[in-house]
């Protein structure tokens, strides 16, 4: 299809969601409960594409899903029917079946709608450090939980495992370096100029390195896809990066007596909260930096919240907005 001159034009909005925009914890693992979870997300992103105000990148998250994918690949291996799978061809698995679902809903739901706009996967691949501080003390756990008495025959794979804090048993535990460089950018973009909705960086990525020639490998990591999401959006010079989560803002003491809502506030107070420990490194943490990342780079602004608000957020009314300085009040400034 041949863009007109105002979709170009459109500013570029990419939007983050999270593994439980395809699966949640209480949903059975049945690819038919993922396919409803699915049109249940795409139900709420719809207004915003259908609004024609931008242009769209969709990223996600594959917790759930890569974990599903490490089990059956265990599962195969210990009754030797196939080797185990390398982490980074088991991203690029769920990029491709997670892309699938999303492509596919997002497609049917919009050709109902009278939004005859093609949607498109891109497998995407993310340059690593093969130096980064993680490759020397892994911090991500993947998979599932495995007995003390395993550990043995595990760490003969090269696995490297940590307890669980809960005292679940042990987890293997694989690094999750920064995210430096998005390898297919300049195919998002073409596609984006071209009117095409587009999925990318799925699970964060598939982690590469880039060898002295040039040439990329993949390396057993995770890239974590917010990060990764802000590398994109600010690759794109996208306007706006909103990371949906379960909640509706970011808070200040959340879950005690103290907690406060944040609304709109600028780069340098999110940094200063931060600083004080109001975000926990395994849930909130990395989105605040991904948000605060994006605005420094020079994005317009940055938005967390739940899907069921994105709406109302991009219009200023709902979620968390982070913004490279404070909006005026009605009659200031």
């Amino acid at each position: 299809m041949e863009p007109s001159a105002a979709q170009s034009r459109r500013p570029i909005l990419v939007i983050a969601l999270g593994g439980n925009a395809i699966t949640r914890a209480d949903d059975d693992r049945s690819v038919e409960a993922q396919f409803g979870r699915t049109c249940a997300t795409v139900e709420l992103l719809l207004p915003v594409i259908a609004s024609r105000r931008w242009r769209v990148v969709i990223t996600h998250g594959n917790g759930p899903q890569v974990g599903s994918v490490l089990l059956r690949s265990d599962l195969a291996a210990e009754a030797g029917a196939l080797p185990r799978l390398p982490i980074d061809v088991a991203v690029s698995d769920t990029q491709g079946g997670m892309g699938y679902m999303i492509q596919q809903v997002l497609g049917n739901a919009m050709w109902e709608a009278g939004l005859h706009q093609p949607v498109a996967t891109v497998i995407t691949q993310v340059i690593v450090d093969e130096h980064d501080p993680d490759f020397g003390d892994p911090s991500k756990p993947v998979g599932r939980f495995y007995p003390e008495g395993s550990l043995g025959d595990l760490e003969q794979h090269g696995w490297a495992m940590k307890p669980d804090g809960e005292g679940r048993g042990w987890r293997r535990v694989v690094p999750s370096p920064e995210p430096r460089e998005i390898v297919e950018l300049p195919v998002v973009a073409e596609l984006l100029g071209a009117g095409v909705t587009v999925i990318a960086c799925g699970g964060g990525g598939i982690p590469v390195v880039a060898g002295a020639s040039g040439s990329l490998e993949g390396v057993e990591a995770v890239i974590d896809k917010d990060l990764a999401s802000a590398l994109l959006a600010t690759g794109l010079k996208a306007d706006t990066l909103a990371i949906l989560t379960e909640v509706e803002h970011v808070y200040t003491g959340y879950a005690t007596e103290d907690q406060t809502a944040l609304d709109e506030l600028d780069v340098d107070t999110l940094w200063a909260l931060a600083a004080e420990g109001h975000f926990s490194p395994g849930s909130m943490g990395p989105k605040v930096e991904a948000v605060g990342r994006f605005v420094e780079a020079g994005g317009m602004r940055s938005i967390i919240t739940d899907p069921e608000h994105l709406e109302v957020a991009l219009e200023g009314r709902a979620g968390t907005r982070v913004v490279a300085a404070p909006t005026a009040a009605p009659g200031e400034g």
